[in-house]
């Protein structure tokens, strides 16, 4: 039976899953999104909606799907109080206020731990109840691609000396493939199932077991296993929420200290479909150049990110304090005013590109300005003092590499 569906999170890692997914099955998906430029590029009829905008929270701003059928793949990881509250409370009402369909929440297992993640999860469990939507909590979803975890686990197992797990490494999972998971939606909404169902996949298998399957499928030959005390583990986990590290985060490692098992006994025996196991669905292709490439680049990525802010910050120690004396015999066709208040002036927007890139903020701007400003520097010193092209030290030599860095830096810095 052909259904309209609309899809929150359709530019997720799971929400493009659900939405290909069912569209390839036939039903007629609107695709809502923050930015919804490229689901419109991959054919999809779209509906922009910042969830964390007042206007998402009123049912009104819903008007124009309320004949749909809903399955809510958004969802924050991290963030602040404010945003989670605006995504996981008060936008879910508006639109299951709004939509006539049968409605399904994706949730996540795991989610009795004492963190923000965990606690807004069991609110917006309770919102998508309460209005007699289903509740789905898939375990650890994996696919052909990866993002966010799944991609953290392909760069630990990429690592080069040994294969790191958390703790003992014997924390259960069953991971479920995301083409499975969006199969497994498309017949709750069929067949609505009232209620909170687990799913996952029938293979369970060790963290150590899937570290070392994900290492055999990249085709590198295998690693001791280095057992990550829990302490230490934790540390990390602070330092990636303080530098906004992504997957790296208290959240996802505490996750990892646990384990991600899921029943899906239950609902599978009131559906027809039928999960493939990670061994079926992880080896059915083999590795291709872009997936080592990804998995050694994503751990490398923060890495890249942090050594930049520290470049631009001591940079711009440099250009406030310095003196004069310092730099002014390098630029005798300037007026001493003038090359100390250029020297000021570019020592505060090093200052603000290394704040910005600490924070990971507008990532994709920041990027931008910084090859800009590296741009303006090489030529300007190039008109100025074309001598240092010729300092012994790289002088004006060392921004070609840096820019090059920075063209990295850019091309990783959107995974969606």
């Amino acid at each position: 039976m052909r259904v309209k569906v609309l899809v929150l999170g359709a530019d997720g890692f799971i929400g493009r899953h659900i939405a290909f997914a069912l569209r390839d099955a036939g039903h007629e998906v609107i695709a809502s999104a923050r930015r919804v430029e490229r689901l419109q590029a991959m054919g999809f009829r779209t509906l922009r909606a910042d969830l964390t905008d007042p206007a998402s929270h009123a049912p009104d701003f819903w008007a124009e799907v309320q004949d749909c059928a809903l399955v809510n793949a958004a969802g924050l990881l991290t963030g602040s109080e404010q945003a989670f509250a605006a995504v996981h409370d008060h936008a879910l009402r508006a639109v299951l206020a709004a939509v006539a369909g049968p409605c399904l929440h994706v949730s996540a297992v795991g989610i009795e731990a004492d963190t923000p993640f965990a606690r807004w999860r069991r609110v917006s469990e309770q919102v998508a109840l309460a209005a007699g939507a289903m509740v789905l909590r898939p375990g650890l979803v994996m696919a052909e691609t990866s993002y966010g975890g799944t991609s953290a686990l392909r760069g630990f197992a990429a690592l080069p000396f040994v294969t790191p797990v958390v703790g003992t490494g014997a924390q259960p999972f069953n991971p479920i493939h995301a083409a499975d998971l969006a199969v497994v939606i498309a017949g709750m909404l069929a067949e609505p199932q009232p209620g909170v169902w687990e799913i996952g996949g029938p293979e369970v298998l060790t963290q150590s077991e899937l570290a070392t399957g994900l290492r055999r499928w990249l085709g590198l030959r295998p690693m001791p296993v280095w057992q990550v005390p829990e302490g230490l583990a934790r540390l990390v986990g602070h330092i990636g929420d303080a530098l906004r590290l992504g997957p790296v985060s208290t959240t996802a490692l505490r996750q990892l200290e646990q384990g991600v098992q899921t029943d899906p006994a239950p609902l599978l025996a009131r559906l027809t479909v039928r999960p493939r196991g990670f061994t079926a669905f992880q080896f059915v292709r083999p590795a291709g150049t872009q997936d080592l490439w990804q998995a050694r680049l994503y751990l490398l990525k923060p890495l890249i990110r942090l050594t930049l802010a520290i470049m631009w910050l001591v940079s711009a120690g440099l250009g406030l304090f310095l003196p004069g004396s310092a730099f002014l015999p390098h630029l005798p066709a300037l007026p001493v005013g003038l090359a100390l208040t250029m020297a000021r002036a570019g020592g505060l927007a090093d200052l603000a590109l290394g704040v910005a890139l600490l924070r990971d903020w507008r990532p994709v701007l920041v990027a931008r300005a910084q090859i800009t400003l590296v741009l303006a520097y090489t030529a300007g010193l190039s008109l100025l003092a074309p001598a240092l092209w010729l300092d012994p030290f790289g002088g004006l030599l060392k921004n070609l590499p840096v820019l090059a860095l920075l063209l990295v830096h850019l091309a990783l810095v959107e995974e969606r």
